[in-house]
């Protein structure tokens, strides 16, 4: 994850300002690369009841004749039943990609289906909607370019009455827009981002969780940060979106997850993010973050780091924002409560998912980089020692704890005195050991800091086989060297 330049190692001529720089250069690398990791997926609704009452129905393959016969009994049936019984088998045989690949090829389906979900029949709109939401979960594209001409009326009946059409209509909407840009193409000039950001008002959580979907899967567009986020930042979609994170007892955590999601899509286009921190986006996440802290405390298993992901990339993204340090965005965050419930975070992700716990610490690089108080709250609440655990967890994880105690030594000599010995000399001489030289080559960054600054660290330091350790490394004559060098400018600098 962290682009270190590779090669000789300097002899000791950099001071404090270069290494700040060295790892601000790293950083950026690192926020583009993460800016450009999306999370593309589609999303298959099905209602569990007609689930449980075609359980024993299997998916049949269908050709041609038997989907034009589905087809001109739900046109022309004579029954409402009948006809309805006809889309129903429609649908279910669409579950198979064989028969979606036979309906757009047979001429005049689409424009049946159509008609269907345009008729003034409510159930029968309803089938053909969930026939083309069958068609919208296919991985083929030219089955998703094929529902085209169905889009403008789903995006329609968005204003409608029934919640749970509208559901199905944004999670048919969710599912081709990511697919197809020709339906991007399409949906923009007619509307999209209005008919959204009048649906976030609806009561209904079910119409707010796939609008948050659909939303998600709009902003991941590779056009998005010129054609689509300026739009949703000049509509009401941001502030509603900050009302549905706010901590409380309405916060729901599926609704809370899409739209955190959605929020960090459009924090990294970096479109504009100076307007989401004026509209309050910091202190949101802020108090958002304490909430989750709380919250897994108190439950378990309850799905809460699918919500912590996003909130922590967010923050992460916000702070490093020039507007972020205009508005105070550090103060906003109230020091030793974020810290506390970050680290409470930490230990939940390390027990229920250790992969995410680089999205804690990166938060927690920003939030020290450049804020001695949240230094001072590492320290004040001996926060050092739970850090150093996590060293063993991996290499990625490795650096960056040892990135954020450079962040605490860089703000001087009572910052190192705090910090050595104690446990950081003996995990010290561990990461030295290691293989990866991004490890060494942070724990190397860390000692240079500490020999600035606490004139006995160095001499500590080689009496206790720092030496030895660095021995282990390929490296060694380079390693030595810089060792000594190190020493040198403790003793005579």
């Amino acid at each position: 994850m962290w682009s270190r330049q590779r090669g000789r190692l300097k002899p000791l001529c950099c001071g404090v300002e270069e290494l700040r720089c060295r790892r601000r250069e790293r950083e950026a690398a690192l926020r583009k690369a993460r800016r450009e990791q999306q999370l593309v997926s589609k999303r298959l609704l099905r209602d569990e009841a007609l689930e449980e009452a075609e359980e024993e129905c299997v998916a049949m393959i269908f050709g041609e004749a038997e989907i034009q016969q589905f087809l001109q009994l739900a046109q022309r049936g004579t029954e409402e039943k009948e006809r309805e019984g006809a889309l129903v088998s429609l649908r279910r045989g669409l579950q198979r990609p064989e028969t979606q690949q036979t309906f757009i090829r047979l001429e005049g389906s689409i424009r049946t289906l159509v008609g269907l979900l345009t008729s003034n029949q409510a159930l029968l709109q309803l089938e053909a909607a969930r026939c083309l939401h069958e068609l919208s979960h296919s991985e083929q594209s030219a089955v998703v370019e094929a529902c085209l001409p169905a889009t403008s009326y789903l995006l329609t009946y968005l204003s409608g009455h029934s919640s749970d059409f509208i559901e199905l209509c944004l999670y048919t909407l969710g599912n081709l827009i990511v697919e197809s840009e020709a339906v991007r193409r399409q949906l923009l000039p007619q509307g999209i981002v209005p008919a959204l950001a009048a649906c976030i008002q609806s009561p209904h959580l079910t119409v707010l969780e796939a609008l948050g979907y659909a939303l998600s899967q709009l902003l991941q567009a590779k056009e998005a940060p010129e054609k689509i986020i300026p739009s949703v930042l000049g509509s009401t979609l941001p502030q509603h979106m900050l009302q549905l994170l706010q901590p409380g007892p309405k916060l729901n955590l599926g609704v809370a997850v899409e739209f955190a999601w959605c929020l960090h899509y459009i924090i990294c286009s970096q479109v504009n993010n100076a307007l989401l921190i004026t509209q309050g986006a910091l202190s949101t996440l802020g108090l958002l973050l304490l909430d989750l802290a709380g919250a897994v405390q108190r439950t378990e298993d309850a799905g809460l780091e699918l919500l912590a992901c996003p909130v922590l990339r967010c923050l992460s993204n916000l702070l490093t924002e020039a507007a972020a340090e205009a508005v105070g965005g550090q103060l906003q965050l109230r020091d030793e409560r974020v810290v506390a419930a970050l680290f409470i975070l930490l230990q939940f992700l390390l027990q229920k998912q250790p992969s995410l716990l680089p999205e804690g610490l990166w938060l927690l690089n920003n939030l020290t980089a450049n804020s001695p108080s949240f230094c001072t709250s590492l320290l004040s609440l001996d926060l050092i020692e739970p850090l150093l655990h996590l060293l063993s967890v991996s290499n990625v994880v490795s650096v960056l704890v040892l990135t954020v105690l450079c962040n605490v030594a860089e703000k001087g000599p009572a910052y190192c005195q705090r910090l050595w010995p104690g446990p950081l000399l003996s995990s010290l001489l561990d990461t030295l050991a290691f293989s990866d030289t991004e490890v060494v080559g942070q724990s190397l960054e860390l000692l240079q800091l500490l020999f600035l600054y606490q004139p006995g660290a160095a001499q500590a330091f080689l009496q206790q086989s720092g030496l030895q350790a660095l021995q282990r490394h390929e490296e060694v004559a380079q390693l030595q060297d810089r060792v000594h060098a190190l020493q040198q400018t403790a003793l005579h600098g």
